[in-house]
């Protein structure tokens, strides 16, 4: 509301810097580990690589920006 397109754009930045930056305290969880009983994490964080993708690719369609270069952007910010 009032807000305008350059900056909802910065805010889908934004967003998928702090998902970068968040990434190794989520591993560090304990309940990070994987679950033979369940074939997954008690988080669900085997779940989180497809979310990343799919708001992503909402995001930046939405601002009729390039996708790909925003996922390698993505994984440079999340290396460090």
């Amino acid at each position: 509301e009032g807000s305008s397109p350059e900056e909802d754009y910065k805010v889908s930045c934004l967003l998928l810097v702090f998902v970068a930056v968040t990434l190794p305290l989520m591993a560090a969880d304990p309940a990070s580990l994987y679950n033979t009983e369940l074939d997954g994490y008690n988080n669900n964080l085997h779940c989180l690589a497809k979310a990343i993708v799919q708001v992503s690719a909402a995001l930046f369609t939405v601002h009729n920006k390039n996708i790909e270069t925003h996922l390698k952007e993505f994984l440079l910010v999340s290396a460090l």
